[in-house]
């Protein structure tokens, strides 16, 4: 999929699961309208980083370029960034959880999550504390993040 795919084919339930800090992962999931869908479909505005990083997992998920590029921030985005969810070697993302998400400024946060996914047959957790700022359009942006290979 990409950011052309009709809405028909976007998910009713939203890939991120709503993962908050605390947030047991027992609950229904959002709608995916209502929650990361209003943002990569409807160009709503993230209001926090943590907003801004789950609709960037979903959009992994769905594997939706544009939307990452647009909220990358130009000085970190990778000039070859390639998402193809129907890739035979594409990750099948199985979940995110929140463990930390935290506002150091009017400018910084950070959130570190864990991802998980399976590729080759094989399971995987990706565990990344994400940097984003918010630009003087207001935005937030993900910058770069560290990830922890434990």
């Amino acid at each position: 999929m990409n950011a052309d795919t009709p809405r028909a084919a976007r998910p009713a339930d939203c890939p991120c699961g709503g993962a908050a800090p605390n947030l047991k992962a027992n609950g229904k999931p959002p709608r995916y309208a209502a929650c990361c869908g209003r943002f990569i479909d409807d160009h709503a505005v993230p209001a926090s980083a943590l907003e801004l990083m789950r609709s960037r997992y979903t959009a992994y998920v769905l594997g939706d370029v544009a939307y990452l590029r647009a909220t990358w921030a130009p000085q970190t985005c990778p000039a070859d960034l390639e998402v193809d969810p129907a890739a035979p070697d594409a990750p099948r993302w199985l979940g995110l959880a929140v463990k930390r998400h935290e506002q150091t400024d009017e400018t910084h946060a950070i959130v570190e999550f864990v991802a998980r996914y399976k590729t080759g047959g094989r399971a995987f957790r990706l565990h990344e504390t994400s940097r984003f700022t918010r630009e003087s359009d207001g935005r937030w942006r993900y910058v770069e993040g560290d990830v922890d290979s434990r």
